[in-house]
């Protein structure tokens, strides 16, 4: 444990990161574990995980955690992982996802079906999972308080062409995401929605050739946001007093105009 001289404002709190093994997950992680807290980091691939914990500031107490949260079993052992080590969870980042873009006439329905199992169901079944042991650090947690952010995007706000499954998914964490708020905003769970624009990640590495070259021309002729400014967001609601909720934050590089 830190000294007292070098807490951090999430001295001692648990945090749990989904899609943890790069971009927005990863620099989340980081964060969270410069800030004091101890950091369960969870994805599929389980040697970027490691190579993250490796990068840890010393004083981190790091839990890797192999998990596919598209299988329901998979996300409540991870939740269950993540307690049994640190004995409670305060911080849940849903942050899991991935983004398949292409027109719904030649639509892989694979695709629609990858989305919405990892971006929406992932993100559900990891919430439900977590949901007691948030009740439960809001009630006896040293902040008295607890947060679940879940990492949408702007395409869960604004539909456009060629994006339709993937909005579709990105606007049911909205709507999910709001109803839960009001369900256990009474209880000093703060329900976060983070909705980033054009950011520098792997999420378009897994896009079919001819609509990720595309997708690449338009944004390099901006400067796109790093997965420290998502993480930055993220962190600056985590970090706010008890009586203090973040509910939405929007995020886009200044000269995206969608």
């Amino acid at each position: 444990m830190p000294s007292e001289s070098k807490a951090g404002p999430l001295d001692g709190i648990v945090a749990l990161v989904t899609g943890a093994s790069s971009g927005i997950g990863e620099a989340t992680a980081l964060a969270l574990a410069r800030c004091g807290a101890h950091v369960a980091v969870a994805a599929r691939r389980r040697d970027r995980l490691e190579s993250l914990a490796a990068s840890m500031p010393s004083s981190a107490d790091c839990l890797v955690v192999e998990a596919d949260v598209t299988k329901e079993e998979s996300a409540r052992a991870m939740v269950d992982a993540t307690v049994q080590r640190f004995e409670r969870l305060d911080v849940l980042v849903n942050n899991a996802g991935v983004m398949l873009l292409g027109p719904v006439a030649d639509a892989e329905v694979s695709d629609w079906e990858r989305m919405v199992n990892l971006n929406l169901l992932g993100l559900m079944y990891s919430t439900r999972a977590a949901l007691p042991h948030l009740l439960s650090a809001a009630q006896t947690g040293p902040r008295r308080v607890s947060d679940l952010v879940n990492v949408s995007s702007v395409a869960g706000r604004v539909a456009l062409k060629g994006s339709a499954a993937y909005n579709a998914t990105k606007f049911g964490v909205v709507a999910f995401s709001e109803a839960l708020r009001k369900e256990v905003t009474g209880q000093y769970i703060r329900v976060s929605l983070v909705e980033p624009g054009g950011v520098a990640t792997e999420l378009m590495d897994h896009m079919r050739p001819d609509i990720r070259d595309g997708m690449r021309a338009r944004l390099d002729q901006i400067e796109i946001l790093q997965p420290d400014d998502v993480a930055a967001a993220i962190m600056f609601g985590i970090t706010r007093p008890r009586h203090v909720a973040i509910s939405e934050v929007l995020i886009r590089p200044t000269q995206q105009e969608t």
